[in-house]
C-alpha cells in the first residue's frame, strides 16, 4: 500500500551539494513524520534527520548546519538538501515514513557518493 520512491543520489566532489527527494504513495501525507537514514560502507544505519507534520526537524550533529530536510504535502515529497558535502557522507540514503511509533515504512534507497 505504502510506497517510497528516493531520487536524486548520484557523485559529487567534497564540498558540493545534492537534493534528494522521496516520493510517497501514501493518502495524508501531511499526518506523518516523515526521515531520511543513511548506511555507509561498514556501518549501521543511522538516522538522519526527520521532520514532523507540524514542520519540526531534527538532525544528526554531524549534519547540522550542512543538511536541510524539507517537505511538499501538496506534492507528497520530502527533500534532503545536502550542501558542504565530505567523503564522511558517502552512504545509500533512505526515506522513512512513521505510521506509528513502532511500525515504519522504507524506500529501496539511493546512493550518495562523495569523492574527489
Amino acid at each position: 500500500q505504502v510506497q517510497l520512491v528516493e531520487s536524486g543520489g548520484g557523485l559529487v566532489q567534497p564540498g558540493g551539494s545534492l537534493r534528494l527527494s522521496c516520493a510517497a504513495s501514501r493518502r495524508m501525507f501531511s499526518f506523518y513524520v516523515m526521515g531520511w537514514y543513511r548506511q555507509g560502507p561498514g556501518k549501521q544505519r543511522e538516522l538522519v534527520a526527520t521532520i514532523s507534520s507540524g514542520g519540526s526537524t531534527n538532525y544528526v550533529e554531524s549534519v547540522k548546519g550542512r543538511f536541510t530536510i524539507s517537505r511538499d504535502n501538496d506534492k507528497n515529497t520530502v527533500y534532503l538538501q545536502m550542501n558542504s558535502l565530505k567523503p564522511e557522507d558517502t552512504a545509500t540514503y533512505y526515506c522513512n515514513l512513521q505510521f506509528a511509533s513502532t511500525i515504519n515504512y522504507w524506500g529501496k534507497g539511493t546512493l550518495v557518493t562523495v569523492s574527489s
